[in-house]
């Protein structure tokens, strides 16, 4: 009888490491990409990424079974911009990321951008802040990227300035926002903010200049817009709208 029980527990504990293995082996996984910039022009100010922008599509695809890594161009800790640590831009995800010791250690040893193969992800998304706008806007690693996984039929997703890292990427000799409806952080947002002189670019005009349609609606509204492959949110409070976007998308290639 204590053979026949044994066999039956090694039994049962090889079917469910199988079983694990099977459910993993089926996970859908993103990849990150986040600023390493942070440096607000000449200002002497920091910058970084946006809390809310990583946060809230962190969580929205983490809990619903997502593996998501994180990379950057450096490796290593990503900056925050100071100001999305402020008390006054607190959600419940920001809150939830300051106490996710898990996720703050992911943070401090991110992939380098490099070194991560498009054909190990599912998708990749972009969070913002105004770091992109200065390094992933140019960084060839991150357009070549891009490209790989939008030609091999593999959702882009980008939130407020990340569609900057856009500028340069191009399929077939075409910029990749050509012709494609698009949104990020607007003129009248980056106006308000006071930083349309400190930029490198405003990314409203880059898009259109790209041949982009671009459309917006209020400053600081939810605002997220899909053509096809490509995914785009305005502004922070877009973040969740992206990720349900993704989400949806990534449930639907089985």
């Amino acid at each position: 009888m204590k053979k026949i029980t044994l066999f039956t527990i090694i039994a049962l504990t090889a079917t469910c490491i199988s079983a694990t293995a099977q459910n993993k082996k089926g996970m859908k996984k993103v990849l990150f990409v986040v600023t390493s910039h942070d440096k607000l022009g000449n200002t002497g100010e920091k910058t970084g990424f946006w809390t809310e922008e990583l946060a809230a599509p962190y969580y929205e695809l983490l809990d619903k079974g997502v593996i998501i890594d994180i990379a950057t161009p450096l490796g290593g800790q990503p900056p925050i911009d100071p100001k999305s640590e402020d008390p006054s831009a607190a959600t419940e995800d920001t809150k939830r990321f300051d106490a996710d010791t898990e996720l703050l250690a992911k943070l401090k040893n991110t992939h380098k951008l490099a070194d991560v193969k498009e054909a190990d992800y599912d998708a990749v998304f972009y969070p913002g802040g105004h770091g992109p706008l200065w390094d992933l806007a140019i960084d060839k690693n991150s357009s070549t990227l891009i490209e790989a996984f939008y030609t091999n039929n593999k959702p882009v997703a980008f939130v407020c300035h990340s569609p900057a890292v856009l500028k340069n990427v191009k399929v077939n000799g075409e910029f990749l926002v050509k012709g494609k409806n698009v949104t990020g952080f607007s003129n009248t947002e980056e106006a308000a903010v006071g930083l349309t002189d400190v930029v490198p670019f405003l990314l409203e005009d880059a898009l259109q200049a790209n041949g982009a349609t671009y459309s917006k609606v209020g400053d600081w509204q939810p605002y997220a817009v899909e053509d096809g492959l490509l995914i785009t949110g305005q502004n922070p409070a877009s973040s969740k709208l992206v990720a349900e976007k993704l989400l949806n998308q990534l449930n639907s290639k089985k």
